[in-house]
């Protein structure tokens, strides 16, 4: 009997489980590796964001603006709706305001205008500070320089500047009041939707939209909305003094508004300038600083994604129930 004495040409059973199990070692190996690179990679990059946000979140210099070296135009800027909630807020805009008047080397204060109004007691605050900051520092002159749009609450607080500018293509004016809303019975019984409402005070559904309005209900409001209209025009008159051509023009307070040549005429701006020859050419200074207040981008977005959503949703939808100078 011949005996085969050469070795199998397969290698052992147990070889080949330890080359398998070696392999999937290998790969997990692998994969450890890999997985913690892209741990550490991630990490640091959330370590550079939180950072990165710090440093945007923490506030800066608080008090004073920061002042150039050498004479120069404080300007402030009034963007948007005047509303708290916006970046044209009385809070803002009076903030700074402040800083430019306290400013050591501010000639003058320039406000530029590019804002189509909103609400009458942001207005009115703002109207207020300008007076009171006029007469606390009457060596420096507060100009309002108009550039798309300066109207309604936007002009309401221009006319407490000692002068005001626009190009002559800006809208000036619009000296009135607004409050806005929908009325939706009827829409409300053809979809078979019963309204269920309950109140505490015979006037608490004032301004349901799913209710008829009621005659008492609608000149209790329009009173209101006379009282701040004529609190409105009393602003302006004071503002403007006998530059106003009142005489033989009853539209000047109607919420009418005009071009900056026609505000001119009607003597609603002393001068047809934009805000850098308004510093140059009225004030005599060529360096400006901005001194306009805003939030952080923290506060920014929690504006944004908070409740303002739903309260700006209402407004765009002529939903709200506060009166707006526009």
């Amino acid at each position: 009997m011949t005996m085969n004495n050469q070795p199998s040409s397969q290698p052992p059973q147990n070889e080949r489980e330890w080359k398998l199990i070696e392999k999937l070692l290998g790969q997990a190996q692998d994969e450890q590796r890999k997985s913690r690179r892209w741990g550490i990679f991630f990490k640091a990059l959330t370590f550079v964001y939180l950072f990165t946000l710090l440093v945007i979140v923490i506030p800066g210099k608080t008090g004073s603006a920061v002042t150039m070296a050498e004479a120069h135009v404080g300007i402030v800027d009034v963007n948007g709706v005047i509303a708290p909630d916006q970046e044209a807020s009385a809070d803002l805009i009076v903030t700074g305001l402040t800083r430019a008047f306290e400013a050591e080397n501010t000639t003058a204060v320039l406000l530029k205008i590019n804002s189509p109004g909103g609400s009458p007691v942001q207005s009115n605050q703002v109207y207020n500070a300008i007076k009171r900051l006029r007469a606390e520092y009457p060596e420096k002159k507060l100009y309002a320089a108009i550039t798309d749009v300066g109207a309604s609450g936007a002009y309401f607080i221009a006319s407490a500047a000692d002068e005001i500018y626009a190009d002559p293509a800006s809208i000036v004016g619009s000296i009135g009041v607004i409050m806005a809303g929908f009325g939706l019975e009827q829409a409300a019984d053809k979809l078979g939707v019963e309204r269920r409402v309950f109140t505490a005070g015979e006037n608490k559904d004032l301004m349901d939209p799913f209710s008829p309005v009621k005659p008492a209900h609608r000149k209790h409001v329009q009173t209101m909305l006379d009282d701040i209209h004529q609190q409105f025009i009393a602003a302006v008159k004071k503002g403007r003094g006998n530059r106003l051509k009142v005489d033989g023009h009853p539209e000047l307070f109607s919420g009418l508004f005009w071009t900056g040549e026609r505000a001119m005429d009607l003597g609603l701006i002393d001068g047809l300038m934009s805000p850098g020859q308004v510093v140059r050419e009225v004030v005599g200074e060529e360096e400006m600083l901005n001194y306009s207040a805003s939030r952080s981008p923290m506060e920014e977005f929690i504006r944004r994604f908070g409740v303002s959503i739903g309260e700006g949703v209402a407004t765009q939808l002529g939903l709200s129930a506060s009166p707006v100078i526009r």
